[in-house]
């Protein structure tokens, strides 16, 4: 509806990619990426276990940047902010200031260091395959004990059970040392998790999710970090808020 449609587009999603090319004679876009060559581009990134490095190309300029949030996925938004703020007359200075001080809202990706050297990260706001990966690739770098706490996705119809086998595949491809399912779904990736190899002793799946606390605490642990990770109506951020209060 708009009289001169402007889009900003990821230009390493080979889908939009596609949309963009077909589309190219009736719609203003700008492109961002990091596979591919696009107006902002992020290079020699550096990605940390609770912030982000990387150096921006936006157009003619070239500049560092720090995301403070971890995961590649936030690199991506950084870049998507950068063109946004590109386009709305924002000088370099302020664009990098703007991603530096940012602040995410609560239940998305917060970070929360308890004792024992027990890190927790509570991703429990939304879930779809794409943040699931990011958030299981952000959990593989780090070096302490990593465990996968992960529920259903929902709203995804026919193709669920595939996508929850995707999971279960990310869990096994990025060597996470404890999975934890709860959910009707989930079921698909503790079966996938299984398919492709990880130890059955590392492997829980609890019907009950309440359960899931009294698990963890009888495993005492210690030098840990715990991602949760679910769609909102599973209410995993119930359980994060009673464990950190224990």
């Amino acid at each position: 509806g708009m009289d001169k449609p402007t889009l900003v587009l990821n230009e390493d999603n080979d889908l939009l990619q596609k949309w963009r090319e077909e589309n190219s004679e009736n719609i203003i876009t700008y492109t961002y990426g990091i596979e591919n060559n696009a107006l902002a581009q992020a290079k020699d990134i550096k990605l940390n276990e609770e912030n982000s490095e990387f150096t921006c190309i936006l157009g003619e300029n070239k500049f560092n940047v720090k995301v403070p949030v971890a995961g590649i996925h936030f690199v991506y938004n950084a870049l998507c902010s950068a063109v946004i703020g590109n386009l709305l007359g924002l000088t370099i200075n302020e664009i990098k200031r703007g991603i530096e001080t940012f602040e995410l809202t609560k239940k998305r990706m917060e970070i929360i260091n308890l004792k024992d050297g027990i890190t927790v990260i509570n991703d429990a706001y939304n879930a779809s395959l794409e943040s699931m990966r990011a958030s299981i690739q952000n959990l593989a770098g780090y070096t302490r004990k990593k465990i996968a706490i992960l529920g259903d996705m929902f709203e995804l119809g026919e193709f669920s059970e595939n996508l929850h086998r995707e999971v279960g595949k990310e869990i096994v491809k990025n060597n996470i040392d404890t999975l934890i399912c709860s959910g009707k779904n989930a079921k698909f990736i503790i079966e996938e998790a299984k398919k492709q190899g990880m130890n059955k002793e590392n492997i829980h799946y609890f019907e009950n999710k309440e359960e899931i606390l009294n698990f963890l605490n009888s495993l005492h642990l210690s030098n840990t970090v715990i991602l949760w990770k679910a769609s909102n109506g599973m209410k995993f951020f119930e359980l994060v808020e009673k464990y950190i209060k224990q």
